[in-house]
């Protein structure tokens, strides 16, 4: 597959739009596997609702342009919907990653890539997934739950939290002595390392 983006420049693979809210742990994994070719694109843009995220550094270092759009610069939140939408097809986006993206996309934005927009989560979907799932309170309902395995999933965004169709998933094993930190840090290792695996699959399938 080869894309296009506005200024007319041809880019083999995707055309990836990385939406994060934080440290961007995720995102940087991405980046430097487009950067060595594990990943066949280009990161055309990173969106940020966290103006003070360290993702932020992370994407200008690599040299991918960047926006912060949130509820401050656009309070009505149709208008964000639009405003987030309207700057993926300027970037000239083909696919997106939810990289510990902190907010639910509008609907404006599910309809236009719908089946091109990924998302991750520390758990093995449909277990411990929904609104109010994320970080280190889905480490801490695994712990509680006294499950013996959790992972981490990589699936389709949809119009509820965690509920489009998953695309793939790695297990890890929950240890007797584990803890939220422990845990959690196997889970975000294990994670990056599938988010990678899938968008290089994706990025080779032609027509994806």
């Amino acid at each position: 597959m080869s894309t296009t983006n506005e200024a007319g420049v041809r880019t083999a693979g995707v055309a990836l739009a990385i939406l994060a809210s934080h440290a961007g742990t995720t995102a940087q994994a991405v980046l430097d596997a487009l950067r060595d070719g594990r990943i066949a694109g280009e990161a055309v843009l990173l969106i940020c609702n966290n103006p003070d995220a360290e993702v932020l550094t992370r994407a200008r270092a690599a040299g991918v342009p960047t926006r912060v759009l949130n509820a401050r610069t656009h309070p009505d939140p149709h208008e964000l919907d639009r405003a987030i939408l309207a700057a993926l097809r300027k970037a000239g986006a083909t696919h997106l990653l939810l990289a510990g993206y902190m907010k639910k996309l509008g609907p404006r934005t599910i309809a236009a890539f719908a089946g091109r927009a990924l998302n991750t989560h520390p758990a093995l979907l449909p277990a411990f997934g929904g609104q109010g799932m994320y970080g280190d309170r889905v480490h801490a309902a695994v712990l509680e739950a006294g499950a013996r395995r959790s992972g981490a999933t990589v699936h389709l965004v949809s119009d509820d939290y965690d509920a489009g169709d998953i695309l793939a998933q790695v297990e890890v094993p929950v240890l007797a002595d584990d803890d939220v930190a422990s845990l959690g840090e196997r889970v975000r290792a294990a994670e990056r390392e599938l988010v990678v695996a899938v968008l290089a699959r994706l990025a080779s399938t032609p027509g994806s």
